[in-house]
């Protein structure tokens, strides 16, 4: 039997919104003009993690000499530029969201970004009041895929790992998650395709999936 549902904890990129694409095209981008390719190798050594970690994994795997904080800095730069028209809300999150909502279950963000652009990104999109808290990369020692952040998540929602479902889209995250204890529910996209989520208890192909919220209101999944 599996234990009821208490508490949902939400990543924020490529979970919440599609920020994994314009993060693809920005990064390509950087590299094509230094003579070089963005590779699937590339993206999944750096997908769900801080910026530091992710930051170190481009300069090495690209094979790049500038500074990490130089890197990162242009990434950030063109990123801002086109966030605003580029990136959107993921389908079904608003019924997912509404679905919680009527049934009065806590939510948190557990991210590997930083807190300030977490909330700002939210906020733009009238969600943030959805959530208790949003925990960002400055809130652990070590990110993602260490249990960290998840431990702490379930601590603020005052609620039991078992009783704590994860909304994720990227391997690291899926780990952590599990290893923190949770209930671990994958959403594939086209930069984290569903055979890599060897982590997930559950994987759904959208946020109002009838999988997740059959999960979510009774236990076991039909």
């Amino acid at each position: 039997m599996l234990t009821k549902i208490r508490a949902v904890v939400f990543d924020l990129d490529g979970l919440m919104f599609d920020t994994e694409a314009l993060f693809h095209k920005v990064a390509g981008e950087m590299l094509a003009v230094r003579g070089k390719i963005f590779t699937d190798e590339l993206m999944q050594a750096m997908i769900g993690r801080r910026a530091a970690d992710a930051g170190h994994a481009f300069k090495t795997l690209a094979g790049l000499d500038e500074p990490v904080e130089e890197l990162l800095k242009e990434v950030r730069s063109r990123f801002q530029a086109e966030l605003d028209s580029a990136v959107h809300p993921s389908p079904g999150l608003f019924a997912l969201l509404a679905h919680l909502e009527a049934r009065n279950i806590p939510r948190g963000v557990a991210t590997s970004s930083r807190r300030e652009y977490a909330d700002t990104l939210l906020r733009s999109h009238g969600l943030r009041d959805y959530f208790s808290f949003v925990l960002g990369s400055e809130d652990v020692s070590i990110g993602k895929p260490d249990p960290e952040i998840y431990r702490k998540a379930t601590g603020r929602l005052g609620v039991l790992p078992e009783e704590t479902l994860v909304l994720e889209d990227s391997p690291a995250g899926l780990e952590a998650a599990k290893r923190a204890g949770a209930f671990a529910v994958g959403v594939p996209h086209a930069h984290s395709p569903a055979e890599r989520m060897t982590h997930a208890d559950l994987i759904v192909d959208r946020l109002d999936s009838p999988a997740l919220f059959s999960r979510i209101d009774h236990g076991p999944t039909v």
